[in-house]
């Protein structure tokens, strides 16, 4: 590899395409990030279930820095997470836990993801939690439904209330 063509690749891997963002803002989104998994945690203890699942963390990411993105949109998150989750469910009961399985639903529900428009990223980790925990069906409506459903009207009410963004985007 010649020394223009690594100087090129090597700024192709360190440009960052995501735009400037104010300090004020980045905190805002930490803010909304933490009141929502504290929120998910506290009502979960109080219920006695718990709300809360690894990928919700990364949803919190979308939902609080990114709410103007499709992906963040309240369709996907709450259809990906439970597309995503429903594979993983299934596929474990029939399948071993090995590499070709694991990928295979990781695979499986990004094909379904795309398919229903309701393409979520951090859903992607879901098939993956369910060969690992093997929670049992009831998972899909505690935690992932009614968390889903919850990080969505906590990032909603959020929004409305900083008056950073719109949250969720408008029906055109």
């Amino acid at each position: 590899m010649s020394i223009s063509a690594a100087k090129v690749l090597t700024r192709r891997l360190v440009t960052r395409h995501q735009p400037p963002q104010t300090i004020k803002m980045a905190l805002l989104a930490g803010v909304g990030g933490f009141l929502a998994i504290f929120s998910l945690y506290q009502i979960g203890t109080w219920l006695g279930n718990p709300l809360l699942m690894a990928p919700f963390g990364a949803s919190c990411v979308l939902i609080f820095s990114l709410p103007q993105s499709p992906l963040s949109q309240p369709a996907n998150v709450i259809g990906g997470h439970l597309v995503s989750t429903a594979i993983g469910l299934f596929l474990q009961m029939y399948l071993p836990t090995t590499g070709w399985s694991l990928g295979l639903a990781v695979g499986l529900a990004i094909a379904a993801m795309m398919a229903l428009r309701v393409t979520h990223p951090p859903a992607g980790a879901d098939p993956l939690v369910m060969f690992f925990e093997n929670p049992g069906w009831s998972y899909l409506g505690l935690p992932v439904c009614a968390g889903s459903v919850l990080l969505v009207l906590i990032g909603a009410i959020y929004h409305r209330i900083s008056k950073c963004h719109i949250y969720p985007l408008r029906a055109s």
